[in-house]
């Protein structure tokens, strides 16, 4: 559905675009969720465990960066993988602030298990596009996350975007 809204051709183009990707972007979010959650996880808790697996141990204020995650969310997403045994803290050296994010062997177990069925939903919900589409896509969204400055980023993240913070899975 597009725009109501009258205005200018700019606008209203505008609008319609975004109306577009935000419905493309709930509808691919709401099957990749779906998929996860039958899997036990919340799309936070995979981010994190799947960062994890990738790049290795990593400050809480890290993770948070690379998922848009607010430091309180993170803390709950954190408390509740720990919970599950698949993941533990350590706090480093003198500054007690400092504290370091491990996979466990269980955990990396779990991740390791959960991500080629993660892999092959993303291939199939994409599916409807060309390869030349995907590759369109990707271009365009690096356009928006290069065109984002550190501040907006930033604001974002003070805002304390809530994004699975109720869960306690």
């Amino acid at each position: 559905m597009p725009t109501h809204y009258k205005g200018s051709a700019k606008a209203i183009r505008a609008l319609n675009a975004h109306i577009n990707l935000e419905r493309a972007a709930n509808t691919v979010a709401a099957q990749l969720t779906a998929r996860l959650d039958a899997q036990g996880l919340t799309i936070s808790q995979f981010g994190t465990l799947e960062v994890l697996f990738h790049l290795g141990p990593l400050c809480q204020n890290e993770i948070a960066q690379k998922l848009l995650r607010s430091g309180g969310n993170m803390t709950l997403v954190i408390n509740n993988l720990e919970k599950q045994g698949w993941v533990w803290r350590v706090r480093q050296g003198d500054d007690r602030r400092l504290i370091r994010v491990h996979l466990t062997p269980r955990g990396r177990r779990e991740i390791a298990r959960v991500i080629p069925g993660h892999v092959n939903a993303v291939v199939k919900t994409m599916s409807p596009l060309t390869a030349r589409d995907q590759e369109d896509l990707r271009r365009i969204c690096r356009k928006f996350g290069r065109g984002s400055t550190t501040n907006s980023r930033n604001t974002f993240l003070e805002r304390g975007n809530k994004h699975d913070s109720n869960s306690t899975k």
